[in-house]
């Protein structure tokens, strides 16, 4: 257990700087017995609290504001790898890659592969529902988890879901991934593993033009292909990469570019990839080049996923959005994100899951100058206000938190919003988990009432 200031000071922020707490004190349990424990004890004293895996969340999601923090990073083993079944059973404070890593030797692998998959956790994963640029073909952490174990925010323990098939009723470990730690702890959770593709094509277009970039992503997809990935990255992010220690060789002249992978029997790849490449050319590219090795690959990847971490060069902070438009709508929603930058003078970084129009518009600033700082949160209104008048969303992997609260309301009418409230109190009805985050307390029509409401 940890009180001092000091010792409370790495949990002061997750992955978005802009967002700080400290909470009034973290307990970091080693065993699920002793999870189990913590979380009965505070339902006893009827303190809230907030579940913490790697701190990497990019919505302010993990933050405890004078209220118990319970870490799960000691968590970590990985139980059972059954091949046979294609299955995993593993701890919430399990990351990513390593699961992949201990499941290769199996020819079998963890799909879902956020950006930050060498650092973040399977617990996390599950709690914001993440995604990651390989969930256009195999979908986000929802499509791969089968069961968890959970311990309610009362202190009782249930199974959600069924690793070996599907369950009667009501479908409530969809309604628990993705809750954002606000209905309970995963103390165990069983993930579907997929195996390795035969081969694997990776291929790097550069456009003149970022609405020739957003065009040829839906002409890619109108060929009835569905790559594995397609990720664009515009100039700024770029150059951002291109100057920092993740340099993948991206042409620094481009006004975008698209990293598109194809996947699966090596039979009738080769066809895939030349339609695609004619795709890209028909619609604009400079050119295509294709990955000639696995290091290759890797080095492509790289660029792609250590972007935000390039990023930090160019100002102390960063705002990290994660809207979610249709893919048509890329072209001229992209071109509004431009004109805001321009109007609020700021540099917008774009790099994203193109394929499914999941948008992560970065804005790095420095925030102790006070005008910087009312211009990038003014910018980003207008942008996730953009997203939303063209038909899209305010989050497609990152999750609410508190940065996407003040969104909230233009996005769900009352009525839906307290039928939120009335989910979430299903599984807490005390509000005590994670209190204040994904649902603006305002619409919560009994929230004043409970223990929680009142912290």
């Amino acid at each position: 257990m940890k009180t001092r200031r000091p010792e409370l000071a790495p949990y002061d922020a997750d992955g978005l700087p802009g967002y700080h707490a400290t909470p009034s004190l973290a307990v970091l349990p080693g065993t699920r017995a002793e999870l189990i424990a913590v979380v009965a004890e505070l339902a006893r004293t009827g303190t809230p609290f907030v579940p913490r895996g790697a701190g990497t969340g990019l919505s302010g999601g993990a933050l405890a504001n004078q209220v118990v923090l319970i870490g799960l990073n000691r968590l970590t083993r990985i139980l059972d790898v059954d091949p046979v079944n294609r299955l995993a059973r593993v701890e919430p404070g399990v990351v990513n890659a390593r699961l992949s890593r201990e499941t290769e030797k199996f020819g079998l692998q963890y799909a879902p592969d956020p950006s930050s998959q060498t650092v973040c956790t399977i617990g996390g994963n599950v709690a914001e529902n993440a995604g990651g640029p390989h969930c256009l073909k195999y979908g986000v952490t929802l499509n791969h988890v089968l069961e968890c174990e959970v311990v309610l925010p009362d202190g009782s323990v249930t199974r959600l879901g069924n690793a070996y098939g599907d369950v009667d009723g009501y479908d409530l470990l969809g309604a628990f991934v993705g809750s954002e730690g606000c209905f309970g702890i995963a103390t165990e959770i069983v993930v579907r593993l997929v195996p390795l593709p035969d081969a694997v094509h990776t291929l790097l277009a550069d456009f003149p033009s970022v609405d020739s970039a957003a065009r040829a992503v839906s002409r890619i997809i109108a060929t009835g292909i569905v790559p594995a990935a397609l990720e664009m990255m515009d100039n700024a992010t770029i150059r951002a990469v291109e100057a920092s220690i993740y340099a993948a060789g991206y042409p620094v002249d481009a006004a975008a570019i698209l990293l598109c992978e194809v996947d699966g029997i090596a039979e009738g790849l080769e066809e895939d990839v030349a339609i695609i490449r004619q795709a890209c050319v028909e619609s604009g590219a400079r050119g295509v080049r294709i990955a000639t090795d696995a290091a290759d690959r890797t080095r492509l990847w790289q660029g792609r996923k250590k972007a935000f971490g390039a990023m930090g060069r160019l100002a102390p902070a960063l705002v990290v959005q994660d809207a979610v438009v249709p893919r048509t709508k890329l072209p001229e929603v992209l071109a509004r994100i431009h004109v805001i930058s321009e109007q609020h003078r700021v540099r917008v970084c774009n790099v994203f899951h193109a394929g499914d129009g999941n948008l992560h518009p970065n804005i790095a600033y420095n925030t102790t100058d006070p005008d910087e700082s009312a211009r990038v949160h003014a910018a980003m209104g207008e942008i996730m206000q953009a997203c939303i008048d063209a038909g899209g969303t305010i989050t497609g992997e990152h999750g609410v938190g508190l940065d996407k609260l003040p969104y909230m309301d233009a996005l769900f009418d009352a009525p839906s919003l307290d039928a939120m409230c009335r989910l979430r109190g299903v599984f807490d009805p005390e509000r005590r988990a994670n209190p204040g985050k994904v649902v603006p307390v305002h619409a919560c029509r009994e929230w004043h009432a409970t223990p929680a409401g009142r912290a």
